[in-house]
């Protein structure tokens, strides 16, 4: 409600008004008002609060049947009956919030919402109830507990909530923008610019959200956009209420006078059928609150601010004879509501009074209310006295008191054992009298045993004891085993579930609630994602990879940088990276080194999946820096001080580059230096560790440095003795990489236990450096809390945080004059001893953070993972959240969590296992211009030369665009792909007879072709491209994809054949350039090619023409039913299918005129559906094949 047109000093309601009046209850107040109520003998005096006697309720007629105080003196500033149980909900000007329970008014639940602001608005949910203030949403349970509390910004001035939705919420108020918050993950997923500023009001029908403005306007709007569709200029001065019934809506406010602003006594009514207004009722009172109550006819009951009531009709006149009169116990009515059932009405005053008025005398609130839960009432002093002679007693029944001490059943978990019972062995008859028909076998019931039960032993009598054989398929809503105690529910490895509808109905949302992008596993050759992830969140390298493009068709690098694309437009669906693994399997070097593992060994877990990472992170980089090495570097990549890296490097080289001198010094004295350059270094560890039970310390810096200045005892050729001899090898470094990469090498016990001796060690160390100031984890987060954890200020850590730690956040690392090497050990209590390490850069000292490190997850069940923790920096932060900080991340392939920064240095030997660190140096995103400038150019769709040596020009079934022709933002493309079969599919019968998919078909793209949109050549395609591939072709789908032996082969194909690069990089370009695509189920089409397209630029005909909870409707049935022609009638064809899905867009906005009119358009498909069921889906056969490729608008591609 808008107060504008009020007095303002209605606006304070002091204690002070009532001073003088005597704390003495008024004999006509009825008791039941003061329920559990305490006066305030300062507070409003309950002499001043008359109440209504009570009188006969009359059938039909409006009546007070109960009053009750909410709180007293302070003003009702909104009510509120919950929509699921027979409950009314009052808000005050207090931030408090009270329940009442049936139209007794029963006080059910009272508590506080807000310290200090109003309740403005409440919504009653199916689990609880959200109450709007000023700038916070929080939505609680009915009994006053929080379920969550959202704070808006402290500029936000809210006033109006609207649910949309069950999961959906509008929020509006004075500022120029309405919030849409989705109540499941309690984010912000829109904001909707409102050209009038100041939504007070809001409601909602079948056809548009309606907002009233303070402006005196009413605007319609788009249920889907937003966008206004109408507007009312309802009053001049201000609006006060509206409300919406049917095809009317009905208005009352303030209008504009030389005084000011005065209430209108002029209802203002607006047909919704033709948009204009009808003629405004006049009634005989100041309405301040208006709403329909439809019961037999569509009456509206208007309510003034001193508790006058009128019902009228909205088309008809007011009659005086049909008001009636609240008393208030203030002197204004505040709120007012009406029940769902229209049988109750409410009203709350100034003084804190509630009045409900019913038209019956048991009223419902609504039509079907749920059971209201009411606590349990205490049962100690009513307990009936226990024998402790009765053996079967339970003794639950003795009430115990609630403790924080160790209780003495809770038994330490160091002195339990799982103990899981096993079934027990196939009876020896059955296995002999058993005879198999297939995999099954049948047996007569030998009867030694009760029928459906089976004995079960215990562990100590089980000498067979041993784990399950079952591989667990989630990491998440799964039971906890006891043999997986140790490895955490979100290191696990993660597995997609597949059902018939393939990956649509798996809710990749479950396992990843930020708007990063995972990577999907199901893939040959996935084990790397974890790395992937580290190099795209390294800004430097992901923009250089953006940045190039080359004709190379296999190209990492280019791969790389197509995938770094989908990871930027993905707000938190995952991605694959099919196209990148595909060129990474064609690689001989990466076959060499063993890194394309077969799908059997991927499936086992056959292979050393830390040593496999590791080398794969020094092939990476290699190939990276062998790819981009150019002789000029691009000029988005030039160095902030102005120069270029050296002739022939590249930028990879640059970021990770470090230049080493290696001596070798004979025992001859005969010395050899030769320079070299390494891309990252190996942990060497100190000789005869594993033998060191004593716990030497060993600081990692140390390590660090004695793996990177290595020294080693080896035979290698002398040019002065001239034979092989003994040689001390020496590597000293020369220069300093931006990117400090390190492969750490534990691959045998040996290691792991000498990582697991100095973490304990590092963690007695720093229980004695901190003396008794360590806490559990749960202390020290409380006393973070207190202090509000002040920026610079340094906490104590926990015990928790400090165990299995040995690796540091920091390491400064300095160049000596003597060409030496100084590495130690940073903390941030060091920065503030010596002040920022950007200062000494100039003397040769560099500061290097942990950025990322891939551990190696040991898991006997499913063969052991890969994941890797990730610091995020805050230019990711600011693209996908609009929030500068940074944020410590798990990435375990599509399972994305935030985690604690000392969660990413904590190894438990036992199952997480380092493998891989990535230090970067302090403040290196300053040192590069990280612009991004798309390589992709309007060439790539100009006419190129096909791979296949036999195709004619006779055989051209396509006509690539000319320069005035380039589609422009907005154009429609029509688009059609088909597909081949790589890898067939791999499912399980269940003991049920359902079939479960295990891996599903690896597909891979065989033809693309798009057609015209729009222009003169409308309807004819300039892309129909034939990929060539080089892997073994399963199964060729010819009956869906028309697609036939030999037409992918170069030899022999008559079709004009390209690269997938090359068309990959044509649809990229008219992705960027804003086009949009129209086609019939172009989700797994884009899923298929690797392609993540924004959903604005998608036109889908299966969703189209598609109803909720429906079939999806085939192309074929789609072109019968509305264009009357009869396609894919022998095999499929993409020019066809492409054609055919741009006629029915076009059939699609002449049915729902442009979208307006989505009712017309809804009897349309309840039509089309009602057809489908007769005919069973199915297209009569036609009498004379013909396919729309003979048509005349293909005559002139024909003819080329």
């Amino acid at each position: 409600m808008n107060f504008e047109g009020l007095d303002p000093g209605l606006a304070e309601f002091a204690s002070a008004m009532h001073s003088t009046l005597d704390p003495v209850l008024d004999a006509h107040l009825n008791p039941s008002l003061l329920q559990n109520v305490e006066l305030d003998p300062e507070g409003v005096a309950l002499e001043a609060l008359p109440v209504q006697e009570s009188v006969h309720i009359m059938e039909g007629v409006y009546s007070e049947l109960h009053s009750v105080v909410a709180e007293v003196g302070v003003p009702v500033s909104v009510s509120h009956f919950d929509l699921h149980e027979e409950m009314l909900w009052v808000g005050s000007h207090g931030g408090h919030a009270t329940s009442f329970f049936g139209p007794a008014l029963e006080r059910y639940s009272s508590f506080q919402v807000n310290g200090s602001d109003d309740i403005r608005q409440i919504q009653s949910l199916e689990n609880g109830i959200l109450f709007l203030t000023k700038n916070n949403l929080k939505y609680m349970a009915r009994g006053g507990l929080i379920i969550f509390d959202y704070l808006l910004d402290e500029s936000e001035d809210m006033h109006s909530l609207l649910l949309t939705d069950s999961s959906t919420l509008l929020v509006g108020g004075l500022q120029n923008h309405v919030l849409e918050i989705d109540l499941n993950t309690v984010q912000e997923t829109q904001k909707y610019a409102v050209e009038i500023p100041g939504v007070t009001i809001m409601r909602q029908t079948n056809r548009f959200f309606f907002c009233g403005h303070t402006s005196g306007k009413v605007s319609l709007r788009d249920l889907r956009s937003f966008k206004v569709e109408h507007e009312f200029d309802a009053f001049s001065g201000s609006l006060s209420d509206f409300d919406v019934h049917g095809n009317l809506l009905a208005a009352c406010g303030f209008s504009s006078r030389l005084t000011g602003l005065a209430c209108d006594r002029f209802l203002k009514v607006y047909d919704l059928r033709m948009m204009r207004a009808i003629t405004p009722l006049q009634v005989h009172v100041d309405p301040a609150f208006l709403r329909f109550i439809p019961t037999y006819t569509s009456r509206l009951a208007i309510i003034s601010q001193s508790g006058q009531c009128q019902f009228c009709e909205p088309t008809g006149l007011a009659n005086p004879a049909d008001i009636f009169h609240v008393n208030p116990v203030g002197p204004l009515l505040m709120t007012f509501d009406v029940s769902a059932s229209k049988q109750a009405l409410a009203f709350g005053d100034s003084e804190g009074c509630v009045h409900l008025w019913t038209d019956s005398p048991e009223p419902s609130f609504n039509p079907y209310s749920r059971e209201t839960e009411f606590a349990l009432p205490c049962l100690v002093d009513s307990l009936p006295p226990l024998d402790w002679s009765q053996d079967l007693l339970p003794l639950s029944l003795i009430p115990v008191p609630l403790t924080t001490d160790t209780l003495l059943s809770d038994w330490p978990a160091a002195n339990s054992a799982p103990a899981p019972r096993r079934a027990p062995p196939v009876d020896a008859e059955i296995l002999r009298t058993m005879k198999k028909v297939g995999f099954i076998g049948y047996a007569p019931n030998p009867r030694t045993r009760l029928r459906n039960q089976i004995p079960y032993r215990l562990k100590e009598s089980d000498s067979e004891f041993d784990s399950f054989s079952q591989v667990t398929e989630s990491p998440i809503g799964r039971e906890e085993e006891p043999h997986l105690h140790m490895v955490s529910k979100k290191y696990r490895k993660v597995t997609i579930k597949y059902s018939k509808l393939g990956l649509e109905d798996f809710d990749f949302k479950h396992y990843n609630k930020t708007l990063f992008a995972g990577l999907e596993p199901h893939i040959p050759n996935a084990y790397c994602n974890c790395m992937i992830q580290v190099l795209y969140f390294l800004e430097p390298v992901r923009c250089l990879i953006q940045n190039h493009l080359c004709q190379k068709e296999f190209c990492l690098a280019c791969e790389l940088g197509f995938l770094f694309h989908m990871l930027d437009l993905s707000r938190g669906d995952p991605c694959q990276g099919s196209n990148f693994l595909r060129a990474f399997r064609t690689i001989p070097e990466a076959s060499a080194l063993g890194l394309i593992l077969a799908d059997s060994d991927e499936a086992s877990g056959k292979g050393n999946l830390a040593r496999l990472i590791q080398r794969w992170n020094r092939f990476i980089l290699t190939q990276l820096h062998q790819d981009m090495q150019e002789l000029e570097v691009p000029q988005a990549y030039r160095v902030a001080g102005g120069s270029f890296c050296s002739s022939g490097d590249s930028v990879i080289g640059q970021l990770f580059n470090c230049e080493v001198e290696n001596c070798s010094l004979c025992r001859c004295g005969s010395e050899t230096v030769r320079a070299s350059s390494t891309l990252l270094f190996t942990l060497s560890y100190p000789e005869g560790s594993n033998c060191d039970k004593t716990g030497k310390n060993y600081d990692f810096a140390q390590v660090l440095k004695r793996s990177i200045c290595l020294e080693q005892n080896t035979q290698a050729w002398c040019d002065n003795c001239e034979k092989y001899q003994p040689t001390i090898q020496t590597r000293n470094i020369r220069h300093l990489p931006d990117i400090l990469v390190i492969n750490c090498e534990v691959n045998s016990s040996k290691e792991a236990d000498f990582w697991r001796i100095q973490a304990e060690v590092a963690f007695k160390m720093s229980v004695k450096k901190h003396g008794g100031e360590i806490k559990n984890k749960e202390f020290a987060l409380a006393d973070r809390k207190d202090l509000g954890n002040p920026e610079g200020l340094l906490l104590c850590p926990s015990i928790e945080e400090l165990k299995n730690v040995w690796l540091p956040f920091s390491i400064r690392m300095k160049m000596t004059k003597n060409k030496g090497l100084d590495v130690c050990n940073w903390t941030d209590g060091d920065e503030m001893q010596w002040g920022p390490a950007r200062a000494e850069e100039e003397h040769g000292v560099y500061v290097y953070d942990l950025m990322a490190t891939v551990v190696h997850i040991l898991d006997s069940r499913t063969g052991g993972s890969l994941v890797a923790h990730i610091k995020v920096g805050e230019t990711y932060h600011q693209r996908k959240e609009g929030v500068t900080h940074q944020q410590w991340y798990l990435f375990n392939d599509f399972l994305i969590e935030p985690i604690d920064k000392h969660e990413a240095v904590q190894f438990d030997m036992n199952w997480k296992v380092p493998a891989i660190l990535y230090y970067v140096k302090r403040n290196l995103n300053s040192r590069y211009n990280l612009n991004i400038k798309n390589p992709i150019e309007a060439s790539v769709l100009l006419a190129e030369a096909s791979l296949a040596r036999k195709q004619r020009k006779t055989h051209t079934t396509f006509i690539p665009l000319m320069l005035n022709e380039m589609p422009q933002v907005g154009d429609l493309v029509g688009l059609d792909a088909e597909f081949v079969t790589l890898n067939e599919e791999e499912a399980e019968l269940r003991s049920d007879g359902t079939k479960s998919t295990i891996k599903p078909s690896q597909m891979s793209v065989a033809r693309i072709t798009c057609v015209r949109g729009q222009g003169p050549n409308e309807g004819i395609p300039f892309i129909d491209d034939y990929i060539s591939t080089q892997e073994q072709v399963v199964d060729y789908l010819t009956q869906y994809s028309g697609i036939k032996p030999g037409d992918l082969d170069a030899k022999i194909s008559s079709k004009h054949l390209t690269t997938l690069k090359s068309t990959y990089l044509k649809l990229r370009f008219l992705i960027d350039i804003g086009v949009k695509f129209v086609g019939h189920g172009l989700q797994k089409d884009f899923r298929v090619i690797n392609l993540m397209v924004p959903k604005d630029q998608v036109l889908d005909t299966v969703y189209l023409f598609h109803m909720p909870r429906k079939r999806m409707i085939s192309l074929r049935f789609l072109a019968w039913y509305f264009l009357d022609l009869k396609i894919q009638g022998e095999t499929h064809d993409s020019i066809e299918d492409a054609r055919t899905a741009l006629q029915l867009y076009r059939k699609y906005l002449e049915l729902s005129k442009n979208g307006t009119e989505p009712e017309s358009f809804h009897k349309v498909l309840k039509g089309l559906y009602e057809k489908g069921r007769k005919m069973d889906w199915k297209v009569p056969e036609p009498e004379s094949q013909t396919s729309p490729k003979n048509a005349a608008v293909f005559s002139s591609v024909l003819a080329l």
